[in-house]
């Protein structure tokens, strides 16, 4: 199991992507537990780009509960098809949203945030939680990152 990450200092995110992602894999190998597991990969990313908040809510009777996470404290419980992380969860789908206060109905743990992507976690085709970033830059997130977090997601096993 790896103790530490090492950091890369390229301003090329996708560079940044392809060093970190071995490391996780490297994290997570051997260990069952999910909650530990998503404690490493929030704070791997965390490490890596210094992003504001980062983390995961997990679905518990149709709701998203706050899971493990890096940065300020956050929204406990959020509801299906509210806000950015409800709306992923709803359409089961990925959103980069460029600018939150442009976006409809988007709950602000933080004022601080400016820009956010949200990734659903799918297993055996329902999505059982999400991955949350924010940046406190606008428009910090693309199609690379939907990319590279979609790998790092692939790499967790759901059914521990």
């Amino acid at each position: 199991m790896a103790e530490d990450l090492k950091i890369t200092t390229s301003e090329n995110k996708e560079e940044q992507y392809r060093s970190l992602i071995p490391q996780i894999e490297a994290l997570l190998f051997g260990e069952t537990d999910l909650i530990a597991n998503l404690a490493n990969v929030a704070a791997a990313l965390k490490e890596q780009f210094k992003w504001f908040w980062v983390g995961f809510y997990l679905v518990k009777n149709d709701q998203l509960v706050l899971g493990p996470f890096q940065g300020p404290v956050a929204c406990t419980r959020i509801a299906k098809g509210k806000g950015v992380c409800g709306t992923s969860w709803a359409k089961a789908e990925t959103l980069i949203v460029p600018d939150v206060e442009a976006f409809p109905g988007h709950i602000a743990c933080s004022s601080l945030s400016r820009s956010e992507i949200v990734l659903p976690l799918m297993h055996e085709g329902a999505v059982i939680g999400v991955l949350d970033v924010d940046s406190e830059e606008l428009s910090a997130f693309n199609e690379t990152d939907a990319k590279y977090l979609q790998e790092v997601i692939n790499l967790i096993k759901f059914n521990a």
